[in-house]
C-alpha cells in the first residue's frame, strides 16, 4: 500500500518554509536540496525536514497540505514547529 507524506521544509539560512506532499520523501528531499536546477526551493538551500505526517490516501494528504498552507496552518508551523529549530 502506497503512503503519502505531507512535509514542511525549513531554510534556517533564509528563514523560509516550504510545504509539500509526496509519495517518496527521500527522493523529494534530494530534489529540493541537490538535484533540482530551478524553482522556489533552489533559491533557499539548504533545507531541513522539520515536520512529517504520513497518510494512507492521497486525498487526505492533499487536504492536510492545503490546511498547512492556510493562515491557521502557517500559524501552527510558526508557533509550534519552527521554535524548535531557531
Amino acid at each position: 500500500m502506497q503512503e503519502f507524506v505531507v512535509y514542511v521544509l525549513y531554510s534556517k539560512k533564509f528563514d523560509k518554509i516550504y510545504i509539500g506532499y509526496t509519495s517518496n520523501l527521500r527522493q523529494r528531499f534530494l530534489s529540493h536540496n541537490f538535484l533540482s536546477n530551478k524553482g522556489y526551493t533552489k533559491k533557499y538551500r539548504p533545507w531541513l525536514v522539520v515536520f512529517v505526517k504520513v497518510f494512507s490516501h492521497k486525498k487526505q494528504a492533499m487536504i492536510f497540505e492545503k490546511y498547512l498552507k492556510s493562515g491557521k496552518g502557517r500559524e501552527y508551523i510558526h508557533t509550534k514547529i519552527l521554535p524548535l529549530y531557531k
